[in-house]
C-alpha cells in the first residue's frame, strides 16, 4: 500500500510544537515537500503561515527557499495590509545570506522594494524597507546604473520630509557614499544645486558630509569605474561593509569597523529640520498598519533593528546606544509619537 502523504497545511501549526524531536520531523517532511512539483504551492502557504503568525520557524525554513520565494514576498508586497511582515521576512531571509541572493537584482521584487521607498507613507514600513536595502546593497554592489539613481531618489525623498527617518537616512548616506561615491557626489551636486533645494542641504545633507572622509575614489576613481562589475569581483560582502566604515569619521565607525553608519552623538544638535504642521505636511497619513501603542512601535524598531544591524556589530553596548538614539529621535520629532490628535501613530 502506497504511503499516504500528510497533510502539509494540517502541518504548518506543528511548527510551534515544544517537542524538538517532533520539530525536525515536521521540518523534514516540509522540506521533503518543497522538492516536489508541488513545492510552490507549499512555499506560497508557508510565506501566507508567517505573514499571519509571525512563526520564527516558518522564517527559518523559508530562509533557504529560492524557488518561488521571491516571486511570492513580490506579490506580497503589492498588499499594503502584507508590506511590513513581508519586509521583515525579506530582512531576515537576507541576513542569513544565502547563496542565491545575488539572483534578487534580477527578480521584480528588488522594483518593487525600491517603488515602496519611493511611495510609501508608513513610518515604520520605510524604516524597515531603509533597513533593508542598507543591508542588501553589499550583496549586489552590481546592480546597474539604473537602479543606482532609484537609491539616489530614494535618499533625496526620504530626508526632505520624514525627520522621523533620520536615523536610517543617514546610514544609508553613508552606505552610498561608502560604495558609490563619484556617483553619489555627483547626484549631490545636480540636486541640491537647486535654489530650492539649497535649505535643505545645508540643514540635513552638510551635516553628513561633515562627519565623512574624503573618499580615495574621488581622486582615483570615476563615475563608470563604480559601475563597473570587474570592480567588485575582489570583494566579499564584508569588505564592503568595511570599505563603507572606513570613510566615516565617526569613532566607533572608524574603530570598531562596525559595517553601518553610526549616528554621532553631536549630529541632532546640528540639525534643524523645517517645522512640519502634521495636518499641512505632504506626508500627513502616516497612520502605522502595525498599531498605535507607542511601546508597540519601539518594539517593532527593535526586532528590524536585530535583524538587520545586531549582525555587524561586535559591541552590544554601541547597538544599544544608537537604539536610544534612534528612538529618542522619534520621540524629538514635530509630530510625536502617541495617542493625541495630530500624532502620527
Amino acid at each position: 500500500m502506497a504511503r499516504e502523504q500528510p497533510n502539509v497545511g494540517d502541518l504548518l501549526p506543528l511548527l510551534e510544537t515544544s517537542d524538538l524531536h517532533q520539530l525536525e520531523e515536521i521540518r523534514g517532511l516540509i522540506n521533503e515537500q518543497l522538492s516536489t512539483e508541488r513545492g510552490s504551492m507549499l512555499l506560497n502557504g508557508l510565506v501566507d503561515y508567517f505573514l499571519e503568525t509571525n512563526s520564527a520557524q516558518a522564517m527559518h525554513i523559508l530562509s533557504f527557499s529560492q524557488r518561488h520565494l521571491l516571486d511570492k514576498m513580490n506579490e506580497c508586497m503589492t498588499k499594503q495590509a502584507c508590506r511590513l511582515p513581508t519586509l521583515t521576512l525579506l530582512g531576515h531571509v537576507i541576513r542569513k545570506q544565502p547563496s542565491w541572493i545575488h539572483k534578487i537584482a534580477r527578480y521584480p521584487l528588488l522594483l518593487s522594494l525600491l517603488k515602496c521607498l519611493k511611495t510609501d507613507t508608513d513610518v515604520v514600513v520605510l524604516i524597515t524597507g531603509v533597513l533593508v536595502l542598507i543591508t542588501l546593497l553589499p550583496m549586489i554592489p552590481q546592480a546597474g546604473k539604473q537602479h543606482l539613481w532609484e537609491y539616489f531618489d530614494i535618499f533625496g525623498r526620504l530626508e526632505v520630509y520624514l525627520i522621523h527617518l533620520h536615523a536610517s537616512v543617514y546610514s544609508l548616506f553613508h552606505r552610498l557614499y561608502g560604495m558609490y561615491p563619484c556617483n553619489f557626489v555627483s547626484y549631490l551636486r545636480s540636486h541640491y544645486s537647486m535654489k530650492e533645494n539649497m535649505e535643505t542641504f545645508e540643514e540635513v545633507v552638510k551635516p553628513m558630509l561633515e562627519h565623512v572622509r574624503i573618499h580615495p575614489e574621488l581622486v582615483t576613481g570615476t563615475k563608470d569605474h563604480e559601475l563597473d562589475p570587474t570592480r567588485w569581483k575582489k570583494y566579499e560582502i564584508h569588505d564592503i561593509v568595511i570599505e563603507c566604515a572606513k570613510v566615516s569619521l565617526d569613532p566607533k565607525e572608524a574603530s570598531c569597523e562596525e559595517g553601518y553608519a553610526t549616528m554621532p552623538e553631536n549630529f541632532y544638535p546640528q540639525v534643524h529640520m523645517r517645522p512640519q504642521d502634521c495636518t499641512s505636511s505632504p506626508y500627513t497619513d502616516l497612520h502605522s498598519s502595525y498599531g498605535q501603542k507607542t511601546s508597540h512601535i519601539y518594539e517593532t524598531l527593535l526586532n528590524v533593528m536585530i535583524w538587520c544591524f545586531l549582525p555587524f556589530y561586535i559591541n552590544v553596548n554601541s547597538y544599544l546606544s544608537d537604539f536610544r538614539l534612534l528612538v529618542g529621535h522619534l520621540e524629538m520629532s514635530p509630530c510625536t509619537v502617541g495617542s493625541g490628535e495630530g500624532s502620527i501613530f
